[in-house]
């Protein structure tokens, strides 16, 4: 564990980093907390910041105010604002807005969305603006919503006898 101000690595297998500006580049951490954390082609667990930076790197889970993806995977990404581009996460929230550019998604909910090339599986956004495919819709959606629930239902009602 460091608790610096500022804290530049590189090359190294990590487990725990705290500091206000950190940097990280071609390296595994486990867990990154800082103001402004900064990671390039990095493996890294949970990351937690104010604003995020992550270029070729992938993730699992990253949660923050402002957080910028360029060619990496987040699993899991929880924030303010989001800027995606050309990256995947198959979960992505956000408070305010994302910009998602030559990415995919899976379930991407936010109150404005900006998109341009884009696919995802299910969208649910106050306004949309640019060009997004999506698998599901909202009818498509409660329509397989309601075909699961029933099979369930099935399922359970099986397993009782």
């Amino acid at each position: 564990m460091a608790d610096l101000e500022t804290r530049e690595l590189k090359d190294e297998d990590l487990d725990l980093i705290e500091a206000e500006f950190v940097t990280i580049r071609q390296s595994s951490v486990r867990s990154v907390e800082g103001g402004h954390v900064e990671l390039q082609q990095v493996g890294a667990l949970s990351i937690d910041g104010e604003r995020i930076e992550i270029t070729q790197s992938a993730s699992t889970l990253v949660h923050g105010g402002d957080i910028h993806f360029n060619q990496s995977m987040g699993l899991i990404t929880v924030g303010n604002s989001l800027n995606l581009q050309y990256s995947f996460s198959p979960i992505s929230v956000s408070k305010d807005y994302t910009v998602v550019n030559r990415s995919a998604v899976g379930l991407l909910g936010a109150r404005d969305v900006k998109a341009e090339n884009t696919s995802a599986v299910v969208m649910i956004a106050g306004r949309v603006e640019g060009e997004v495919t999506t698998l599901l819709d909202w009818r498509s959606a409660l329509a397989f919503g309601a075909v699961l629930g029933g099979a369930l239902g099935l399922i359970a009602l099986f397993k009782k006898q």
